[in-house]
């Protein structure tokens, strides 16, 4: 679905997006990847805004374990985030690799406030492949790919699995 170039070109794209719907307040800027390929993704648009606009927007990683409404019988495996900033009065864009059910986005929320109030929060989404549980809805989006709900969107980035590439797995 999204070769290597397709998704570095989706990744410019998204920065460049925030960069045009944030130009009045790129001072209060930030990036926080929701763990696990989120991370690597808002580094790439952090440095593709450092490239851009020479501005260094803070990038933080966010661990949304305990707040997931899945987990409830499991031990679960908290990794810890780390957002090296204040979000209090921020424009915060959450970055995640799929946009599927809204849950993990949801719970990324949560655990963003529970650490300040932002002035705004943002959601930038590689992949959006619909079948929507909750009202929420991207800013900025890589692809969207259409998918039947027993299919799986695989994302694969260089940081985390060696290489970039998207495929739809059945």
């Amino acid at each position: 679905m999204l070769t290597a170039d397709t998704l570095s070109r989706s990744l410019r794209r998204i920065s460049h997006e925030i960069l045009e719907r944030n130009a009045s307040r790129l001072q209060d800027l930030a990036l926080v990847g929701i763990l696990t390929r989120g991370v690597p993704l808002a580094r790439r648009i952090g440095d593709n805004i450092r490239r851009f606009e020479g501005l260094e927007v803070p990038v933080g990683s966010l661990d949304i374990t305990l707040h997931r409404d899945d987990l409830a019988d499991e031990e679960p495996e908290v990794r810890g985030s780390e957002i090296p900033f204040e979000v209090a009065g921020r424009v915060v864009v959450l970055v995640d690799d799929v946009l599927y059910t809204g849950r993990t986005v949801r719970a990324a929320i949560d655990a963003l406030m529970e650490r300040g109030r932002p002035a705004a929060i943002q959601l930038a989404i590689l992949v959006d492949r619909g079948h929507r549980e909750l009202p929420i809805r991207a800013d900025y989006v890589g692809k969207n790919i259409p998918t039947a709900p027993e299919e799986r969107v695989q994302v694969s980035l260089a940081e985390t699995d060696g290489e970039d590439g998207v495929v739809i797995v059945e």
